[in-house]
């Protein structure tokens, strides 16, 4: 005996002795010792051990979850396993064939699908559904010779899944039961088990209803001479059944149905016949209380009932004929009525409808495990269905045959496998005689069941005999008078009774029919047959059902389990040789074991075992690069199955052993772990080296910053040192200076009165001596005066008036004459020195009265400050006259240096603080502006600007240069190095101005200038520069902006502005602050408006001659004119219509274009030619520049005409040019027709010719000739007969223009090519309606490219097909959703938001393909859409519930990123998380809706108190426990709880499953582990108190009358706050101090007396003291922290029962007296789930474990 067949094998491929011999020892001597399970292969051999063996436990459920088979030993869970992994590995349906009847098929189905619903690890109810159908179809199993519990029908269980592993629903298909076992059995056999159930298990009060008795009363269960089943309780089985109805949606009515027919059956069963005296081939129904019932039960009339019974009515060619029938044909029609196996039928269908999930989708494909449970081979005296049933065996021995052998073999040879060819029992002859070959016997018994006249049983056999006696497989009978005939079956040989016709076409009769359609019960009238149809033949509907059967299995990849029958007395530990070698023998299982052992049942194409086990592969000995898929193969295997046994590779396939696909999935997951670990391993490397990488880099950056800021610092101490030093200096200077002062002042005093007394002296003489000679000299002068009158003549003293007149004349002219030089020297200067002129005419007006700041606003941002911090050196905020030698502003650039102090110099200047240079010798230049303005500047004048480039819309990517360093004069060498004489000459005040502004425009952030200005107009006391400064800075105001630094302290600092200008410079501000930088100086009429301070007026042309007025200021952008515009002419339709300036045709588009730099460069540029800027000649117009691919005419009537007019100007000059002359006369007829209608006059076709036709096409050709042909073309026109409207017409000549000249309604951009380099780098860049175009500096095109995709853009028609091409077809669609909630799709009734939302988002919650498809919807409808607000919304929505696939990801982000200056785009993409489960509730709508991100939610707790928290959208109840738990100071948020999972899913929920219940969500514990009273005060007080304190009043614990006491006592001192006075009201709050199934114990004064004496015993305690002393109490009960349920129980408990669930288990308890009923622990539960109104759990074993249902009123 060979060493393997001592002990046994698992696998008996492995036994050396491969014999009959060997493999019947091998299975004895494992049943010997309990190992019931033994495979072959793949095959698993199961023998029946009749008795309950330990292996099937939850804990062996975990054993072999997830373990490849020949990893465990032999186990039917091993199978049921390997079956799960491949439908999962391998996405094919599986199906596991279990056979032989008695052998224990039932229960492996059974435990196929415990295990399954096990490792499903859902716990849903819908497994619970499917795993319960089993007690149901037991309504059609009976106890035989051979099985306890024979299932006496074939079924097929097809369970599906869902793609992540959970069952979803099943189906299950019944096929032949044994009708004829309802009304016979053969010896120590019963009828079906639901009747012993029923009269076993059923109320007496019910079974009086139905008149039943015990079993041994009625005729069809007890032909067997059996009623009873060792081993079986029927009662219990009645209540199980019970239980598996409830749980399977059927109703307590169709319990009640159902039992009613069952009773009528058993009634109808004990219903005799007698015959009639007078005729002997006629009988009666014997009257009796059975006929009486069953006429009841079945609600028929019992004469219809009887007379049914007894005739039978046909239909001759002439008349209707009724039959009497004789007892025994009565007999035999009440046997053949049918009710069972068609009320069977009706429970499978109810069945199904409960479990079956029909796919959503017809083409859905779903993952599915099929379990065959099918009778084995049968062998009775008298049964036709015997026939079928060995036919269906018949039948799977082929499955199995032609799987195990056949294709295996062909597919050897097929791939040239070298094969030693294995003979094997084939039993496809007998399948060509039964049903395969013409004439065969099922055909045969169908044919002659169709002529019930002329076919007999006889005529059969003799057909039979006919067609089928050679075959050597048909067994004719010996001779003529037996009506018996054999089949050689591949288990044997088995003889048939030939009766088998009537059998066969199992039918009613018509009167039977007739009778029951009249019937008022609704379940047997569902059942009648349908009189009219034919009905099929039994064998007939069995063959098409068998054959559905076998698609379906070749369709799976198939298991076998092969069931062995030990003994035929159903006893443990025995085993009969013969019959299990009988069963090995024609189940073929030692051929099998040939063919497994020496066979290669896996097999994988070398791709499908490439791409599997390519982890497996050392590339290092075959590169699969370089080498084929067959080499890699072979690689894998020689490298891991060495020494395994023999592997082969065929023409493109590999075959291995069952156990060498085991070793490669072991060996797969452990290589898979290795390179996971490793990829872990150099990912966590490569971050750690990354943030290595980064830390390095945050330390320089970190250094050089430190040393910045320090460095910076120290600048700023220094400062501030020696601002203190200076202090302190000048501190003591000024003591000293004082101190000398004042002795410097005694001193003088006394000196100079000594000096002054001294001096006086002297001067006295001299003044006493001047006067004595003085007077002497006037003396003689008078003297000599009065001597010489007395000689003169009166001519003489006219002479010498005339000489004094004269030189006064001389003088006076002198000066007149330098006045008029003065004048002359100041002619030439600009009109804006006039301008300034006015500034001598104000009010001598005080700064700081008009719209002075609120106090303490000028302390935070006032400009001293500002000047304090951040001015270099000594400088002050105050006004000064010299010149400055450092800049007021740090800056690191030195060219900005040289330029700020030469600015400084201008505004001294333009203030008159400086006196302009004197007028020296100039070279000549060729314009007064290159000698004052910066080079970056200057450089803008010589740009030539294209007629189609707008002035703000070049794309040329070069760099800025920074300016060349300002020429400015050499007055102070130590200050101005580097500068020129070019300053150095008078300056007019525009020419300073624009100096000024210019260099601010080129040197963007520059406060330098803006602190300069404030600097000079703070303690001004000079009138005229103080307002010239106030004007400066008004126009810088309208240039450009100051930083965000400064900007602050300037609104400070405008707030102090003189009267008027205050308001009118925080508005120039603001406007520049939001439309940015200018790009030109101030133009003549910002100068003009300054003056005045009041807004410019400028016209704009339309193109339908029109001209509107409208108001500007020097920030307003091309975008604000178009939509003032659009707004003032009601034009609905405005985009792609924009602003031209009139001079050189310059498109300012309708953007962020300034339309006073353009302006402005009109100015300059008549400047150059020598004019005058306020005589420059631009103009404003408003016309079409671009149009839209989706543009249609009929959307803005007025749009139209504008375009329209545009195009007939176009005409005119020359601008639109057509390719054809009959285009030209085509537009101009529709233009004569529009203008004229009918009335085609010549001077009107003159005129029309004037108005289309250039001037240069009119010198071509003459004007009458253009008059004829364009009349010729009117008379022709269609719009003329048919009388066209001229607005269609109009629309004629737009979508013509648009379709033609795509070029002229382009968008213009000037850019460069930086790279590659190209021969020409600069183009011009045109986008319209059709594309890009790429043009030379010739406007040659160059290059045309169209758009990849015109549909992005938002639309107000929902589109007909997904966007991703991947969801062609798919049912949900919700882009109509999307556009009405963003508002553009009308509805005539508003729609609920949220009923929207969840249109939206409901199908991309449940099917992930749908996001994707969401989120492109909703960013095209937000693509160019002004109604934007509502977009943002759905995409805040969208963010929340579910990110986007990787492939979009970053699309989306990029999308949001673009958009960062909405509010809700950061916050979008901070969002993007884990998805969710249900679409948006309510409060996140509303709070959206409300522009609010932060949602509150209010949370209530036990003791009656609430707190608000906020939540987000991805909020985790996890995470808002935790948050609870920190805000009430909680010790650990262990055991506390709300919901499950995202917040607002779990508020969804309940929301949607009541949503007229106003819902409020409680905080509380629900884990009561580890619960000690005391250790957390605050969860004593909040929580724990007041949950178990309704527990205790509701009379849940069982206490003593002490402890009762104690505890009222407690809750009174709680309830008035241990106020004594209040005892008296013990009586009135019992209900709320004693249990409530207690207050009738003692009366209301004993209570009193006791709970007072208590009370006193308890004084001085505090309520929150009580409350925990309460706790204390309770704690010591073994209930304490229950959760208690009160539910409908089975019939072995009480009606009602109270579930207590606490750490220990589960405990069930009488209600009312407390009792504890059963306890089970948690790890004795073997299965749980609840569903709908139940609560259903396993304990115990999954086979034979005890079962528990209880149902709730809820």
């Amino acid at each position: 005996m060979h060493p393997t067949s001592v002990n046994g094998v698992d696998d008996m491929i492995r036994l050396g002795d491969l014999n009959e011999a060997g493999l019947l020892r091998n299975l004895l001597v494992r049943h010997k010792e309990g190992i019931i399970y033994t495979y072959t292969g793949s095959i698993l051999v199961a023998v029946n051990p009749y008795q309950l063996l330990p292996i099937y436990t939850i804990e062996h459920v975990h054993m072999y979850t997830d373990r490849r088979l020949g990893e465990m030993p032999p186990h039917v869970f091993s199978i049921a396993d390997s079956c799960f992994f491949n439908m999962r590995r391998n996405r094919k349906n599986q199906c596991c064939v279990i056979g032989e009847s008695g052998a224990g098929k039932t229960e492996s189905t059974k435990l196929m699908l415990q295990f399954l619903a096990a490792v499903s690890g859902q716990r849903s109810w819908i497994e619970q559904q499917v795993l319960e159908a089993n007690p149901i179809l037991e309504f059609g199993n009976a106890k035989t010779i051979r099985n306890d519990n024979s299932s006496r029908f074939g079924k097929y269980i097809d369970i599906s899944f869902t793609k992540g592993g959970a069952i979803e629903g099943a189906r299950i298909e019944q096929y032949l039961l044994e009708k004829s076992r309802v009304c016979r059995q053969a010896p120590d056999e019963r009828n079906y088990h639901i009747f012993y159930y029923m009269l076993m298990g059923m109320s007496a009060e019910k079974k009086k209803i139905l008149s039943l008795g015990n079993a041994a009363e009625y005729k069809y269960l007890t032909m067997g001479n059996c009623t009873s089943c060792e081993g079986r309780d029927d009662v219990k089985e009645y209540a199980h059944f019970q239980s598996a109805l409830k749980i399977l949606t059927f109703t307590e009515n169709d319990l009640w149905e159902i039992s009613k027919l069952l009773a009528a059956i058993l009634h109808l069963g004990n219903v005799d016949f007698e015959t009639i005296v007078d005729n002997l081939e006629a009988c009666n129904v014997h009257t009796s209380t059975n006929f009486k019932m069953a006429s009841e039960l079945l609600e028929v009339d019992p004469k219809a009932l009887g007379k049914g019974l007894t005739q039978r009515s046909f239909q001759t060619a002439r008349e209707h004929v009724t039959k009497c029938l004789t007892s025994a044909q009565a007999m035999d029609g009440r046997d053949a009525f049918g009710i069972y196996g068609r009320l069977f039928i009706w429970i499978v269908e109810k069945i199904n409808s409960a479990i079956y999930k029909p796919p959503d989708e017809e083409n859905e494909a779903k993952q599915s495990i099929g379990l065959l449970d099918i009778f084995g081979f049968e062998n009775f005296s008298k049964n036709f269905e015997q026939l079928c049933i060995n036919f269906a065996n018949e039948q799977l021995q082929q499955f199995f045959v032609k799987h195990v052998f056949k294709l295996e073999q062909e597919e050897y040879a097929r791939e040239n496998i070298v094969w030693k060819q294995i003979d094997y029992q084939d039993n496809q002859r007998t399948l060509d005689v039964l049903a395969s070959k013409s004439m065969n016997l099922l055909s045969l018994i169908d044919e002659e069941s169709n002529f019930p006249k002329q076919a007999t049983d006889a005529t059969l056999l003799q057909k039979m005999n006919q067609y089928h006696e050679k075959s050597g497989i048909y067994l004719p009978p010996k001779n003529n008078y037996e009506t018996q005939f054999g089949i050689e079956h591949f288990a044997g040989k088995v003889f048939y009774d030939s009766q088998f016709l009537e059998k066969n076409r199992d039918t009613l009769s018509s009167d039977l029919i007739k009778m029951l359609e009249k019937s008022t019960n609704k379940l047997l009238k569902q059942q009648v047959p349908d009189g009219k149809k034919r009905v099929p033949t039994l064998s007939g509907q069995f063959r098409q059902s068998l054959d559905s059967l076998m698609k379906t299995l070749t369709a799976c990849q198939p298991y076998f389990i092969r069931c062995i029958k030990p003994n035929d007395f159903k006893k443990p530990m025995l085993f009969d040789r013969e019959l299990c070698m009988r069963q090995l023998r024609y189940s073929g299982m030692m051929e099998t074991i040939r063919i497994r052992k020496a066979g290669y049942p896996v097999r994988y194409t070398f791709d499908e075992f490439l791409t599997r086990y390519r982890v497996l592969l050392r590339t290092s000995i075959c590169d699969p690069n370089t080498e084929s898929e067959e080499k890699c193969c072979e690689s894998i295997c020689e490298n891991l199955l060495t020494g395994e046994g023999d592997w082969k590779t065929g023409k493109t396939k590999i075959f291995l052993k069952d156990h060498h696909d085991t070793m490669l999935e072991v060996e797969r997951i452990k290589q898979l772990n290795v390179k996971a670990l490793l990829i872990q391993k150099v990912l966590r490397g490569y971050k750690y080296k990354e943030f290595l990488r980064k830390r390095s880099a945050a330390i320089v950056i970190q250094k050089y910053w430190r040393g910045h800021k320090g460095r910076k610092l120290y600048k700023v101490v220094q400062l501030g040192f020696a601002r203190l030093q200076a202090q302190v200096r000048s501190r003591q200077l000024h003591f000293q200076y004082k101190k000398r002062r004042q002795a410097t002042l005694v001193l003088q005093t006394h000196v100079r009165g000594h000096l002054a007394r001294k001096e006086w002296k002297r001067k006295r003489k001299a003044v006493i001596l001047l006067q004595a000679h003085t007077r002497g000299i006037l003396a003689k002068k008078a003297l000599e005066k009065m001597k010489r009158d007395m000689y003169l003549s009166a001519k003489e003293k006219e002479e010498e008036q005339r000489l004094i007149l004269e030189k006064q004349r001389r003088l006076e002219e002198v000066l007149r004459q330098k006045r008029e030089m003065e004048a002359k020297r100041q002619s030439d200067q600009e009109m804006v020195d006039d301008m300034f002129d006015f500034l001598t005419l104000m009010p001598n007006t005080v700064g700081g009265q008009e719209g002075q700041a609120p106090m303490g606003y000028e302390d935070e941002y006032s400009f001293a400050k500002f000047a304090s911090m951040y001015f270099q050196g000594a400088a002050t905020h105050t006004h000064i006259r010299q010149r400055l030698h450092q800049p007021l502003l740090y800056h690191e650039d030195e060219d900005d240096v040289l330029a700020s102090l030469t600015v400084w110099w201008i505004i001294l200047r333009f203030m008159g603080d400086l006196p302009e240079p004197k007028k020296r010798a100039q070279v000549r230049v060729p314009s007064s502006q290159d000698r004052f303005m910066p080079q970056e500047l200057m450089s803008r004048k010589d740009r030539r600007l294209s007629n189609m480039v707008g002035l703000d819309q070049s794309d040329d990517q070069t760099e800025v240069s920074k300016p060349a360093t300002l020429q400015t004069v050499k007055e102070d060498p130590e200050v101005l190095t580097g500068e020129s004489d070019t300053l150095d000459r008078p300056l007019t005040s525009l020419e300073k101005l624009h100096y000024i502004v210019g260099y601010a425009i080129v040197r963007p952030d520059l406060d330098e200038i803006y602190c300069q200005i404030c600097k000079q107009l703070h303690d001004n006391n000079n009138r005229t520069g103080f307002f010239r400064g106030w004007i400066l800075l008004s126009l810088c105001l309208g240039v450009f902006p100051p930083s965000e630094r400064f900007i602050k302290y300037l609104q400070s600092f405008i707030r102090l502005a003189p009267s008027g200008y205050s308001s009118y410079c925080a508005d120039r501000l603001r406007r520049t602050v939001m439309n940015g930088t200018r790009e030109e100086p101030p133009s003549y009429l910002e100068l003009q408006a300054t003056k005045t301070k009041k807004p410019i007026v400028v016209t704009v042309m339309l193109m339908d001659n029109r001209s509107i007025n409208l108001p500007v200021d020097s920030a307003s952008t091309s975008k604000e004119i178009c939509q003032l515009i659009s707004n003032k002419i009601n034009l609905k339709d405005s985009f792609g219509f924009s602003i031209y300036v009139a001079l050189y045709v310059w498109a300012l588009g309708s953007g962020r274009e300034h339309v006073m730099d353009a302006i402005s460069r009109c100015e300059q540029d008549t400047k150059r030619r020598g004019g005058q800027e306020q005589h420059a000649p631009w103009r404003l117009i408003f016309r079409k520049e671009i149009f839209t691919p989706w543009h249609n005419c009929s959307d803005d009537k007025l749009s139209t005409d504008l375009i329209y007019k545009q195009i007939i100007h176009g005409l005119k000059s020359g601008e639109y040019q057509c390719q054809k002359e009959d285009d030209y006369v085509d537009l101009a007829a529709k233009h004569l027709y529009i203008q004229h209608g009918s009335d085609s006059r010549p001077e009107n076709v003159k005129d029309v010719v004037q108005d289309c036709i250039s001037n240069s096409l009119l010198e071509t050709k003459t004007e009458s000739n253009w008059v004829q042909m364009v009349s010729t073309a009117y008379a022709q026109g269609s719009y003329v007969s048919s009388k066209q409207k001229t607005d269609s017409l109009k629309a004629e000549i737009v979508d013509y223009a648009r379709q033609k000249w795509p070029i002229f309604f382009s968008r213009f951009f000037e850019v460069a090519k930086l790279s590659p380099p190209l021969p020409k780098s600069k183009f011009i860049v045109a986008i319209n309606w059709t594309g890009i175009t790429f043009l030379d500096e010739r406007e040659k095109r160059l290059a045309e490219l169209s758009f990849p995709e015109r549909l992005w853009v938002h639309s107000r028609e929902p589109i007909r097909q997904p966007l991703l091409k991947k969801l062609g077809g798919h049912p949900e669609f919700t882009h109509k959703a999307i556009l009405k909630y963003m508002g553009d799709y009308p509805t005539k009734q508003q729609q609920n938001p949220l009923e929207l939302t969840d249109q939206i988002f409901s199908p991309a919650t449940k099917h992930d393909a749908l996001r994707d498809e969401i989120y492109c919807q909703i960013m095209k409808q937000m693509t160019n859409n002004n109604n934007m607000e509502h977009g943002w919304q759905l995409m805040w929505l969208s963010c929340g519930l579910f990110p986007p696939s990787q492939p979009l990801l970053k699309h989306a982000q990029r999308f949001l990123e673009s958009r960062r200056r909405e509010p809700l785009a950061s916050d979008c993409l901070q969002r993007m998380m884990e998805p969710r489960k249900l679409p948006p509730h309510h409060v996140e709508l509303d709070a959206i809706q409300q522009n609010s991100t932060q949602i509150r939610h209010k949370i209530h707790f036990p003791n009656d108190t609430d707190e608000i928290f906020e939540v987000a959208t991805n909020t985790r109840i996890k995470d808002l426990i935790l948050n609870i738990s920190r805000k009430l100071e909680l010790s650990s948020a262990d055991g506390f709880s709300i919901f499950t999972d995202y917040f607002f899913d779990s508020l969804r929920q309940i929301t949607d499953w009541s949503k007229s219940v106003k819902r409020i969500d409680f905080f509380m514990r629900k884990l009561w582990f580890n619960v000690i009273p005391g250790r957390d005060t605050k969860a004593d007080l909040i929580f724990h108190f007041p949950q178990e304190l309704p527990k205790y009043l509701r009379g849940y614990h069982v206490c003593t009358k002490e402890e009762m006491l104690k505890i009222a006592a407690l809750l009174f001192c709680i309830k008035v706050n241990n106020d004594k006075n209040q005892l008296v009201m013990i009586p009135k709050l019992l209900k709320e101090l004693v249990p409530t199934d207690q207050l009738k114990a003692m009366s209301e004064n004993e209570w009193k007396k006791n709970i007072t004496a208590s009370f006193n015993k308890q004084t001085g305690m505090t309520a929150d003291e009580a409350k925990v002393a309460f706790l204390k109490a309770v704690h010591r009960w073994p209930t304490f922290g229950c959760a208690f349920f009160d539910q409908t129980s089975e019939q072995k408990f009480p009606d009602i029962v109270r579930i207590a669930i606490s750490k220990q288990g589960l405990t069930i308890i009488h209600p009312k007296t407390k009792e504890t009923l059963a306890t089970h622990p948690f790890n004795r539960i073997a299965n749980w789930s609840s569903g709908s109104t139940y609560f259903h759990m396993t304990i115990g074993n999954l086979v034979n474990g005890s079962k528990f249902l209880c149902e709730t009123s809820l």
